[in-house]
């Protein structure tokens, strides 16, 4: 749910509706919720895109006051032809399910080399590979680049090691660069049983940024659900 959503718009039953860790799961009745890419067209289940409603709700926002251009340039986008809500999430859809798992604000942006690359698009592409279940991705500083890329993954499988990391980092590298293009590869990928996430499911990106900087954790975790996550995600792939 969100302030502009006046109510939950994707949710479970209770008792009603199975349970996925880290999924808000199927939208409520009378909620047309849908995943799109950049021009309106919806894509397949299994491709992260950006989450948006298409149709109208008793509870939705319907202006911002003294401002309606605004409110139809940040909610209604022509980019999506301006009738389709856009939550300013990106969002993937299990390919068996068809439950909903939110990815992370669309509005990170890094500016690589010149580029501006979303940080949605590059965990979509992750995301889309067979080996992967889940991934975040933030930038850290870079004398050269501006930002350069690091990218914290969980596998389907168990957590690789060694060489075996050494490959699946080759590979998810030059999977990103086929998907969007070279400038797009993760400069470093970092392996973890699971992401540092709140316990409502939301992942504490600040924390993934800390790490990517190689700070020590000094702000207040106590909303962490898995603290001992942080020292796997420190690891970088030599």
């Amino acid at each position: 749910w969100q302030t502009e959503t006046g109510g939950h718009v994707i949710t479970p039953l209770p008792g009603a509706t199975p349970l996925v860790p880290g999924s808000c799961t199927l939208p409520f009745p009378g909620i047309d919720a849908a995943i799109v890419d950049e021009a309106g067209h919806e894509v397949p289940w299994g491709t992260g895109g950006l989450l948006v409603i298409k149709k109208p709700w008793p509870s939705m926002i319907r202006t911002i006051w003294g401002d309606p251009e605004r409110f139809k340039k940040s909610y209604y986008p022509e980019e999506l032809g301006g009738k389709v809500y856009l939550a300013g999430d990106g969002a993937i859809r299990d390919k068996t399910t068809g439950y909903f798992t939110i990815m992370g604000r669309i509005d990170d942006v890094l500016s690589v080399s010149g580029h501006r690359l979303g940080t949605m698009e590059i965990e979509s592409s992750l995301v889309s590979n067979p080996l992967v279940a889940e991934a975040a991705v933030v930038g850290k500083p870079h004398e050269i680049k501006g930002e350069s890329i690091v990218a914290y993954v969980v596998l389907k499988g168990k957590r690789p090691e060694g060489e075996e990391a050494k490959t699946i980092v080759s590979q998810l590298r030059e999977w990103v660069g086929k998907e969007i293009g070279p400038i797009a590869k993760p400069d470093d990928i970092r392996f973890g049983d699971n992401l540092p996430k709140t316990r409502s499911g939301k992942i504490m990106r600040r924390l993934l940024r800390s790490l990517a900087k190689g700070e020590e954790i000094t702000s207040d975790i106590s909303t962490l659900d898995n603290p001992s996550i942080l020292e796997q995600l420190k690891q970088t792939i030599q």
